[in-house]
């Protein structure tokens, strides 16, 4: 590949990966009840405010990663919190055989997405980031 591809690439991997959060953190916070009638529909405690710290979470930690600023903390948190919200909202093994193919597939999804932040977390956000910017600038 050339190398002159591959920067821009990168700033769209990073786009492409924050969209699903950004947009998720927004849809949550514009739905509090909704979202917090989920979260408690899996047993988790405190739902409405679950219900908010997940939607500034996605909200802050997407766009933080679509613009590069401390690009691997936020790939890494958004990496474990996608792990953990696949284990406890689409567990699968655990559902009516109706459900199971559509939960299935929505938690690869959710390992795929969490690989792609690893990945980030271990190489960075590229040299059009804002972390890029910050460290020349040092």
């Amino acid at each position: 590949m050339l190398d002159s591809f591959k920067s821009p690439l990168v700033v769209v991997g990073r786009v492409l990966l924050a969209l699903m959060f950004v947009m998720a953190g927004f849809s949550k916070l514009g739905n509090i009840a909704g979202t917090a009638g989920y979260i408690a529909s899996a047993g988790l405690p405190m739902a409405t405010v679950l219900a908010v710290a997940t939607g500034l979470f996605e909200l802050l930690a997407g766009l933080a990663l679509a613009v590069g600023f401390n690009a691997r903390w936020a790939a890494l948190a958004l990496g474990m919190f996608t792990l953990l919200a696949s284990v406890l909202f689409h567990n699968f093994w655990a559902v009516p055989a109706d459900k199971q193919m559509v939960q299935q597939l929505l938690f690869m999804k959710n390992l795929a997405v969490s690989g792609g932040m690893f990945i980030v977390a271990a190489f960075g956000g590229g040299a059009l980031s804002i972390d890029a910017r910050r460290t020349a600038a040092a």
